[in-house]
């Protein structure tokens, strides 16, 4: 617009002096040249006037290219960042069972470790034993091979009617115990847990309490009873287990496991409130453990704190 108002004045200027010449004595050659400068400086600005059009053209043909380039670049981020939302999501769904499952075998070669060092400590001690029984034997054989009582005496070797001899019998002792030793009770309870045998797991773990409560794995053949229950959804089993290694078995390896599980169970039975409590508990106890760890995950999931507001 600016342009073409400049190109007017110029025309009019022109024309002024056209009109001048026309009317005023300028000599025909000066004319001329006036008129031959001034066409000249009317078409140098019509020849600017071509090329900044020419200019802005192109500049509007590049920022529109840019602009598509820019849409486009977006479009594909807007693409990855939901395909980067969706793999997000299947690690949250697929996290939960995940952690389980390496916190199940966790436990397995925790438990397998406690059970390696209970049978060094019990084989060592069966060593020991051994030796002194070697010891004693060996004194009695020495002390007692001069009193010896001569061959054919004595009550025990009585002749019996038929040419035998007689020797008091008693009858074998009876016991309740499983025909199969603690460690290997335990082993094969544990290896079925782990294998998601859980009926015959719950089994043999009852086995093992009922038959060797006094042993070192006592509380873990009961904390296990509870993870069996808990595996097969039956929630409120599983919080009576825990509670079982939590009141008998105060100096247990398994105490914040258990209170872990017992919170977890709780939530599944929807008693909100004690399975907050309970794990709330487990932080409080155990702080700087794996289940302390987990319990504080499960809170924030829950959006609670993880210790309660004070009352004033």
């Amino acid at each position: 617009m600016r342009t073409q108002w400049i190109v007017l004045v110029l025309v009019a200027l022109l024309v002024g002096g056209v009109v001048g010449s026309a009317l005023g004595p300028t000599p025909a050659a000066a004319e001329s040249k006036e008129m031959i400068r001034m066409e000249q400086q009317v078409s140098q600005i019509l020849q600017n006037q071509a090329d900044l059009r020419s200019a802005i053209d192109t500049s509007y043909a590049t920022m529109r290219t840019l602009v598509q380039q820019s849409l486009d670049a977006s479009n594909q981020l807007n693409v990855q960042m939901q395909s980067l939302q969706k793999a997000m999501q299947e690690v949250q769904a697929n996290s939960g069972s995940r952690i389980d499952s390496m916190s199940q075998q966790q436990q397995g070669l925790s438990d397998n470790v406690q059970d390696i060092q209970s049978r060094m400590g019990k084989l060592s001690q069966q060593v020991t034993d051994l030796q002194n029984l070697l010891q004693s034997i060996d004194a009695k054989v020495s002390s007692g091979a001069a009193g010896a009582p001569p061959s054919g005496s004595g009550a025990y070797n009585s002749p019996a009617p038929g040419g035998g001899s007689s020797a008091p019998s008693s009858p074998a002792p009876t016991s309740s115990m499983p025909p199969i030793s603690s460690d290997t009770l335990y082993q094969n309870a544990l290896r079925d847990f782990t294998s998601g045998n859980y009926d015959l797991s719950r089994q043999e773990f009852s086995d093992y309490v009922k038959h060797f409560p006094q042993n070192d794995l006592a509380s873990n053949a009961q904390f296990y009873l509870g993870e069996v229950a808990y595996a097969q959804g039956n929630y409120k089993d599983a919080v009576a287990q825990y509670d079982n290694v939590l009141t008998n078995y105060p100096r247990s390896f398994k105490l914040g496991a258990s209170l872990l599980k017992k919170g977890m169970a709780e939530l599944e039975l929807g008693q909100k409130t004690a399975g907050v409590r309970d794990l709330r508990e487990v932080s409080r106890r155990f702080p700087g453990s794996d289940e302390s760890r987990r319990a504080n995950a499960k809170l924030k999931e829950l959006g609670v704190p993880v210790t309660a507001a004070a009352h004033r």
